[in-house]
């Protein structure tokens, strides 16, 4: 279900590369960096001082996943405002952000230049499945920590071989098991048709959603996938629409998202309701579609969308807004992407704060001992927790409907792990 093998494959072409230069990289990684004394004696502080924290980024800036490079714009805003007010720890935050295009390689070659050159704390948020599968032997030999990658592949929760990288947002799984729970209370004889993408992410989402229905009357009578080399998806809604389904599973990222409402919009003679998976729910990928004709669309999602009127007088909302005119005034705060980043930015200052030493294992540590920590950003209700056996930090969703011209939130947080039980490998 969650294509160990599969992803491995799919960083094939990298490996070797990686495994080719470790040892001399090592070499070069011990003698320019240094170490702690004292109680932490013999961990590594290369990019932190008692003054200053350095870190990385890696997101597709440009290529077929650029709608996701906003989201380094909502990370660099929260460091911004965090440095204004005294910094994580007194420490002032430098956040570098590399383009990989989408590209496996490129992300190779970003991490190497943010380690070695830039010689950075951590490697926080390496966005998407493929590229995060291209640089975690990398970043794990260099014992570099890989906090919070910007992908829900229930590997990066499962995986026991790669200490220093760890997920963020709920697993793929998670998110499938809620879509599966919502159909067999709501549908119980549904027929689902699913579109999802050719990789680790399309193949773990779809692959939990088949898991959680086992059994029940709901039925994948139709799958159709698409690669994101892929001009458009057309040909395969087209597809999908002639085995009548009345659930369409939306396994997608931002701009075949769009593609695959507008098609649905188009196509009146086939109206199945239409889940769309969260990293493709934003305003920004339904309103080239016309949001009148994504009315009652369906999604999951675990943080506050600063676009919903009921969070207008929360303070984190407010505080985000006000730092985002200030520190990005060319991006808009409504855009569901940037509140991610801030999201994920906060949490990640917490695990700061948690370190037990200011070094690199201690975060490596701090972000697998999170106990019930609240983030501003996130719904009531969902908190960051991880132990000795769960990797997962969030794994409590919520459902949520769009209307008029904004996702309305309806039923109640579901803690997955509670409701299904642990994701194991």
């Amino acid at each position: 279900m969650r294509n160990i093998t599969a992803l491995r494959a799919a960083a094939a072409a990298t490996a070797a590369l990686l495994t080719a230069t470790a040892c001399s990289t090592q070499r070069g990684h011990d003698d320019q960096g240094t170490v702690a004394g004292g109680a932490c004696k013999g961990q590594q502080t290369t990019g932190i001082t008692g003054k200053t924290i350095k870190l990385g980024g890696i997101y597709p800036l440009s290529g077929p996943a650029s709608a996701y490079g906003t989201i380094s714009k909502g990370v660099g805003a929260y460091f911004q405002y965090v440095n204004d007010h005294g910094g994580v720890g007194g420490r002032k935050v430098e956040f570098v952000v590399r383009d990989d295009g989408y590209q496996p390689p490129k992300a190779v070659e970003e991490a190497r230049r943010l380690v070695e050159r830039e010689k950075v704390f951590a490697v926080f948020q390496t966005l998407g499945t493929p590229s995060t599968a291209a640089v975690w032997d990398y970043l794990n030999q260099q014992k570099v920590p890989q906090p919070f990658v910007a992908t829900g592949a229930s590997v990066w929760g499962t995986d026991t071989k790669h200490p220093w990288t760890i997920g963020w947002q709920p697993n793929y799984v998670a998110e499938a098991r809620m879509y599966a729970k919502y159909l067999k209370d709501e549908k119980p004889k549904a027929k689902v048709a699913v579109l999802y993408q050719n990789d680790d992410f399309g193949k773990d989402l779809l692959g939990g959603f088949k898991k959680a229905v086992a059994g029940s009357g709901v039925k994948v009578v139709a799958e159709e996938s698409y690669e994101v080399t892929d001009p458009s998806v057309s040909a395969q809604m087209t597809s999908l629409a002639r085995s009548k389904a009345d659930v369409l599973l939306d396994v997608t990222t931002p701009k075949f998202g769009s593609q695959a409402l507008a098609a649905d919009a188009k196509n009146t003679r086939w109206n199945p309701l239409h889940i769309v998976n969260n990293v493709a729910s934003s305003a920004a990928v339904l309103k080239p579609v016309g949001f009148k004709n994504v009315q009652g669309v369906v999604s999951a999602t675990y943080f506050k969308d600063p676009a919903d009127p009921r969070w207008a007088q929360d303070p984190e909302v407010k505080t985000y807004q006000d730092a985002m005119h200030k520190y990005a005034p060319d991006t808009d705060p409504a855009n569901q992407f940037n509140a991610y980043g801030w999201a994920v930015a906060s949490s990640l200052h917490k695990a700061l704060d948690a370190m037990k030493c200011p070094t690199r294992e201690g975060l490596r540590d701090a972000v697998r001992n999170l106990k019930d920590v609240k983030v501003g950003m996130l719904l009531p209700g969902v908190t960051l927790s991880t132990g000795p056996d769960d990797a997962f930090p969030i794994e409590t969703l919520q459902l949520m409907r769009f209307k008029g011209e904004r996702w309305q939130l309806f039923g109640k947080p579901v803690d997955t792990r509670k409701e299904f039980g642990p994701l194991t490998d």
